[in-house]
């Protein structure tokens, strides 16, 4: 069976289905509940990985959208996504935090997935289509499939920080991947400093010139969709669900969640120290307050991850070991996933939410974490070098590096006055309302889509 042709293609690396039980379930994640909304709406086509190495997989419609699978083996997920997206290019990105690796095969192996996926977005789209790419992952995409159809307007959008040059230098193929990216009309990052990082090391190392690049490669900052949040906090069953969260966890005076993938980019391993800290000094009352950590498993099949997760996991026990009672423990760990309702309904019966991110592009949690709490107070401590720290600045902001300034945001969060904390978080909330995801999605293709907007280098120009 062939593919429709449509007149707008996602490109992404996770088709925004899981298959449970036989049946296709929307996936959870910042990306899906962002771009979904746009591919129904436009009744698109989302190119993508099916989570499965089963060859066989056609294209199907699921919620007002046309999915397309891109078929991937066992050892080219490895080497691909395992390999050179996460051991690679994440820790390239994340300050190198851990050490990026550098292997042919799955330099190889990238170049490959790419042009499978360029290929079936190529397939998917329309004469005068719009496709718009997404992510680390797929950085070849744009110019792979610029190469076959100059009728396309082509959109990249990076999810996560972008490198200084000096780091971006490092990797042997950084030409490619640049080239690569410029194969778009529009490039987006998440924060003003990272399209001024891409267009540096476009500049560097390409020779670029950079007025061309300041009209193709800018900032459009990532939101959530604030009407699903707002009614799944006003729903009776997840505020009932809160209470339940609340009263399973010891009614504690102070609840302060954190809620995270289990990535070393997470800052996880900072607050739980910190918190430690705090009980040690005496300034939060072991029998009074207690964290939530919420750990969304991530990567399980990468080394760096493991070792974090044994490194959370022990952090937690010992802690637990010095401070817990009888009544229960200071911390409570969990390791899987969670629904939306059951995010929000975190949520609300919390009192902090800790961000400690090292490095974040944007951090839609604290977004969401203000937006359901409009009217309730709260509090939210959030790292600087996360992205959405530039627009939630009545947050308690942090350097999490800082171990007495983490203590002293965290002490001052569970210390703020209910007039201040809700005065804050409504703040927060109205400007996360203003600037959502359907903002976001509708600035970046106006400017993908305005004939203004400078158009993309041929190959010759490279």
């Amino acid at each position: 069976m062939g593919t429709d042709r449509h007149a707008f293609v996602v490109v992404a690396n996770r088709l925004p289905v899981d298959r449970i039980d036989g049946a296709w379930e929307t996936s959870p994640g910042g990306l899906v509940s962002a771009v979904a909304p746009v591919v129904r709406e436009q009744a698109g086509a989302w190119v993508g990985w099916a989570n499965t190495h089963d060859d066989s997989l056609e294209p199907f419609d699921f919620d007002g959208m046309s999915l397309v699978p891109v078929s991937l083996s066992h050892d080219e997920h490895q080497q691909y996504y395992e390999g050179f997206c996460n051991a690679t290019l994440w820790p390239l990105h994340h300050d190198l935090i851990v050490a990026p690796q550098y292997h042919r095969s799955w330099w190889r192996a990238y170049r490959e997935v790419n042009a499978r996926f360029a290929q079936a977005a190529v397939e998917a789209a329309e004469t005068g289509a719009t496709v718009w790419v997404h992510d680390y992952h797929l950085q070849l995409v744009p110019a792979m499939i610029r190469a076959q159809r100059p009728d396309i307007r082509i959109g990249y959008f990076c999810h996560i920080p972008f490198p200084p040059v000096e780091q971006v230098a490092q990797l042997p193929w950084r030409d490619e991947i640049l080239r690569g990216l410029l194969g778009a009309d529009v490039i987006g990052l998440q924060r003003e400093a990272d399209a001024a990082k891409a267009r540096q090391a476009m500049q560097k190392l390409l020779g670029m010139d950079p007025e061309e690049l300041r009209g193709r490669v800018g900032s459009y900052p990532i939101s959530i969709d604030v009407d699903e949040i707002r009614a799944a906090a006003e729903s009776p069953a997840v505020q009932e669900m809160a209470r339940c969260f609340r009263r399973d966890l010891g009614d504690p005076a102070t609840l302060m969640i954190g809620v995270d993938r289990l990535d070393y980019s997470k800052g996880i391993l900072h607050r739980l120290w910190a918190f430690e800290e705090l009980i040690d000094d005496g300034l939060l009352d072991a029998q009074g307050t207690c964290l939530a950590q919420i750990a969304v498993p991530s990567r399980e099949g990468v080394r760096a991850y493991q070792d974090l997760r044994d490194e959370v996991e022990h952090a937690v026990g010992r802690i637990n070991g010095r401070f817990s009672t009888l009544g229960g423990d200071v911390i409570h760990y969990s390791h899987h996933s969670h629904s939306t309702e059951e995010a929000v309904a975190l949520y609300l019966a919390a009192d902090i939410l800790l961000v400690t991110s090292l490095r974040d592009g944007m951090n839609l949690v604290a977004k969401e974490f203000v937006t359901a709490r409009r009217g309730r107070g709260g509090a939210l401590v959030l790292s600087e070098f996360a992205g959405a720290a530039e627009e939630l600045d009545q947050a308690i902001i942090v350097n999490p590096h800082d171990r007495a300034g983490l203590k002293a945001a965290i002490h001052h969060a569970a210390t703020l006055s209910e007039d201040e904390a809700r005065k804050r978080m409504d703040a927060m909330a109205d400007t996360v309302a203003a600037f959502d995801v359907r903002h976001w999605a509708q600035t970046f293709l106006h400017d993908l889509r305005d004939p203004a907007s400078a158009a993309a280098l041929s190959p010759s120009d490279w």
